[in-house]
């Protein structure tokens, strides 16, 4: 893995000098969040012991992420994108140190703890988005995908599994002291190297109104959003319940932390494949054959389950996942790169991009919540898990329609690839 950044760096030395800072600046955000936030939810559930309470934080998280994702948009307009990023990191640092403080009423505070950490995902994201959008070219962009998610993947795979070690081999609650402690210095670090970045402040007035309605006259644009909601559909409900799940079945954060490691360490290696073999005339077919695996690995674990069959799902998701994900990434910000005034309304696209994935996951939950207060949970959430978990499949349906030019886009931006807790 070091060798092909190395290689990579080598390669495109000078040009791509910020592009290897903004790996290092998203390796250590993803170290940060991996660590802390994978037992928050289960941190959460120990407490009130309700899956609506739950449901309620990851909502909150939701909205206040897509809302922050408009307002760092613009800001982006006004003041350097390099404060944008430090206010989220910011933002996740006060999330940890709220849950930390606050201790057993958590639970209690869930809406205005999915509000903070939904706030600092979204102004991290944005600005890094931004940041990437000058730096990264085409013809590099799998080889950024794929390294990315190689990085992104091995956080998940070490963090979760130490934290759980920590957290089990420690009394009460200094494990998560440590946890927090270890993220608040790799956001430090974060914060740091983005200091080694070229500024190239935006400029102009905030015309989201203008790209919404873009998606009427660009089909291309119109299937691409229609595609993240779909995503969204998904990750809304996936994003908490297997987490939740398999503490049930094993009542162990260690256990936990395997799992997180087990399917992020074979993410590494299919991200390596994926960004190797998967070439742009690969790509639909790819997102076809990660659609089917994705929903098919639903029903591994709808009907019983155990940690056995877990880790099963964990081989299949974890496969599946950047198959699915590199050649998405790609095809979609060749559409945003060859869109109306891409350059100049970057933010813009990010942010619409952003708004429809955040509304899926939204929709998602909302219709989980109403689900278990007017049905049975042992009814209901199978039907749900289902239903929703089908929408990466209906992201082929609306995506092979797609077809791109030949000409180059001169400018491209780049989504995190995270097989994180929303990648279920």
């Amino acid at each position: 893995m070091f060798q092909q950044i190395n290689n990579y760096y080598q390669k495109h030395k000078i040009e791509n000098r910020d592009l290897v800072i903004l790996l290092l600046i998203g390796g250590l955000y993803s170290g940060g969040i991996f660590l802390s936030n994978t037992f928050v939810n289960v941190y959460i559930w120990k407490q009130s012991g309700e899956l609506i309470t739950i449901a309620n934080y990851n909502l909150a998280s939701y909205i206040f992420q897509a809302l922050a994702f408009v307002w760092a948009g613009k800001l982006s307009k006004a003041i350097d994108r390099i404060l944008i990023l430090r206010v989220g990191i910011l933002f996740l640092c006060l999330f940890f140190v709220c849950v930390l403080f606050i201790g057993e009423l958590a639970a209690y505070y869930n809406f205005i703890l999915g509000c903070l950490i939904g706030i600092g995902y979204g102004f991290f994201w944005l600005a890094f988005h931004v940041m990437t959008f000058e730096i990264t070219e085409p013809d590099t962009r799998d080889m950024f995908n794929g390294v990315f998610g190689i990085l992104s993947s091995f956080a998940g795979m070490v963090g979760p599994l130490l934290a759980g070690f920590i957290i089990a081999n420690m009394v009460d609650d200094v494990g998560y002291n440590v946890i927090f402690g270890i993220s608040f210095l790799l956001f430090a670090c974060a914060v740091i190297a983005s200091f080694f970045i070229v500024r190239k402040g935006s400029k102009g007035l905030f015309a989201i109104k203008h790209i919404a309605k873009e998606r009427k006259r660009n089909k291309n644009w119109k299937r691409v959003l229609h595609s993240h909601f779909f995503q969204g559909l998904r990750e809304g409900i996936f994003g908490f319940y297997i987490t939740i799940w398999v503490f049930l079945v094993t009542n162990s954060e260690l256990a936990l932390g395997t799992f997180n490691m087990f399917l992020s360490g074979l993410s590494i290696v299919f991200y390596l494949i994926a960004a190797k073999y998967i070439k742009p005339h690969l790509r639909k077919k790819s997102i076809l054959v990660g659609g089917l695996l994705l929903f098919a690995s639903i029903f591994i674990i709808i009907f019983e389950v155990n940690y056995t069959l877990l880790m099963v799902y964990a081989v299949v998701i974890g496969v599946a996942y950047p198959i699915l994900n590199v050649p998405f990434v790609s095809m979609t910000f060749d559409v945003i790169g060859k869109a109306y005034k891409a350059a100049e309304m970057r933010v813009e696209y990010i942010v619409i991009r952003e708004i429809f994935l955040n509304l899926g996951r939204a929709l998602s939950i909302t219709v989980f919540i109403l689900g278990i207060i007017f049905f049975e949970e042992e009814q209901i959430i199978p039907t749900l898990l289902i239903v929703f978990g089908a929408g990466h499949l209906v992201i082929y349906f609306l995506i092979k329609n797609i077809h791109i030019g030949t000409k180059k886009p001169k400018e491209i931006l780049i989504k995190e690839q995270i097989t994180d807790e929303k990648k279920r």
